[in-house]
C-alpha cells in the first residue's frame, strides 16, 4: 500500500524535468504500479496522458492498461 501511495503522488505531481527524463520516469512508475497489481507487462514502452494522474500504458507484452488515481489516493489499474 505504501508503494502505491508513493507512486500515486508521483503520478499526480508536476515535473520541471526535461520531457525525455520525465517520460522515462513516468514509464518506470507506470511499470511499477502495473507490476505491483500482478499484471504482466515486461516494460512500459509508451504511454498517453489522459489527464491529471490518468494514463494509458502500453507494455512490451502488448498489453494495455488504464492507470489512474481514484478517491482516497489509491491507484487503479485496469487492463484494456
Amino acid at each position: 500500500r505504501m508503494v502505491g501511495m508513493a507512486v500515486s503522488v508521483v503520478l499526480a505531481s508536476g515535473s520541471v524535468w526535461a520531457a525525455d527524463k520525465h517520460d522515462e520516469k513516468v514509464k518506470k512508475d507506470l511499470f511499477a504500479v502495473i507490476t505491483l497489481e500482478g499484471q504482466p507487462c515486461g516494460a512500459v514502452i509508451s504511454f498517453t496522458r489522459q489527464g491529471d494522474a490518468d494514463y494509458i500504458a502500453v507494455c512490451q507484452t502488448g498489453d494495455r492498461y488504464h492507470v489512474t488515481m481514484v478517491p482516497e489516493g489509491r491507484v487503479s489499474v485496469k487492463k484494456l
